[in-house]
């Protein structure tokens, strides 16, 4: 029987001033084959987000299905108030984990990771830059990749392809450009000319970004997840990775990346250039918030940005039409 009155019934939940939440699933059911590696690379990422993120940093781990080791090394983190909420379950997936961190507060900004990301010095305060200046960005990258411009973009091209600020732009960072596809298993034998332009904003002198983003690291405004699906049922890519890469553009919100470089790929193999050493930690505290917002678009808009102007726009022809427009030397548009 209950005797006395709940001292916490109807009372307000306190709200923390955490502005920038970042979620990473961990799957580690083993320490052999792929994920020999597995438990140190964690150990690095998570080293590198502590130092890294500011003061304001909301961190969810989402344990999905890892072994004990790795189970008891979260909590000793937990412990530690490194991470801020830890989650344990079995194995139900990549996004499905993703999905409760994403619940439970009202932060504006969600980091989503994969627990093999090397953050880098001015990783967020470059995120951030991007969603104050640029009301319709709705996810941004800190990786760039190649020709991100023909994934998930429709509406980007659409808005701005008339605008002389969607143009070409030179690779700032070649190295570490080159650097993830060799983390992700590729050989050197992909057209070079991706090394040196990427197709971006030119916003103004100082400030520059590029369309598109991939999915292993970005950050996403979280009102695009206000309805959330209640079970995704991948383990890890199919519709899982369509639902995240695609959830901005029901919103009409644009897909960007920071024209350098902020995060390392680092796969499930160690090599010596993965331990970094960061000697001070960001103890910066940041209250950016107050981030736009969009109302779901039509179904009519939707398909004409995002359908009908995509195909095209891929028309052979007009591709090579559209490449020549934005600035693309003429010399590297037949293989571009």
């Amino acid at each position: 029987m209950r005797v006395g009155f709940n001292p916490n019934k109807d009372k307000e939940i306190d709200q923390v001033e955490y502005t920038h939440q970042v979620i990473m699933p961990v799957h580690i059911p083993h320490f052999e084959g792929y994920f020999k590696d597995s438990f140190k690379i964690l150990e690095y990422s998570l080293e590198s987000l502590f130092k890294t993120s500011h003061k304001n940093t909301y961190i969810t781990v989402v344990n999905n299905g890892s072994c004990e080791e790795v189970k008891n090394f979260l909590n000793s983190l937990f412990h530690q108030d490194l991470i801020h909420e830890l989650i344990h379950t079995i194995c139900i997936g990549k996004l499905n984990a993703i999905l409760k961190g994403v619940v439970g507060n009202r932060i504006e900004l969600v980091t989503i990771s994969d627990a093999d990301v090397l953050f880098l010095p001015n990783w967020q305060q470059e995120t951030v830059k991007i969603f104050e200046n640029v009301p319709k960005a709705g996810v941004v990258g800190i990786v760039p990749q190649f020709k991100m411009f023909e994934a998930n973009c429709g509406n980007v091209l659409f808005d701005t392809f008339f605008s002389k600020k969607l143009k070409f732009l030179p690779v700032k960072n070649p190295d570490a450009l080159a650097l993830f596809y060799k983390s992700i298993g590729w050989a050197n034998d992909y057209n070079q000319d991706y090394l040196k332009y990427n197709l971006g904003l030119d916003l103004s002198e100082d400030f520059k970004v590029l369309v598109g983003s991939g999915h292993f690291v970005a950050t996403y405004k979280k009102d695009m997840f206000d309805e959330v699906k209640s079970y995704l049922g991948y383990k890890l890519g199919g519709l899982s990775e369509a639902y995240l890469d695609k959830s901005s553009l029901k919103k009409d919100y644009w897909r960007l990346t920071t024209q350098d470089n902020y995060a390392y790929h680092m796969g499930n193999t160690l090599e010596d250039w993965m331990e970094t050493d960061y000697p001070v930690k960001n103890t910066q505290q940041v209250t950016h918030s107050g981030f736009s917002k969009r109302k779901p678009m039509s179904h009519f808009m939707f398909f004409l940005k995002n359908r009908l102007f995509s195909k095209f726009i891929s028309i052979p022809f007009l591709y090579k039409c559209f490449l020549r427009s934005k600035g693309l030397p003429k010399a590297m548009i037949n293989k571009y």
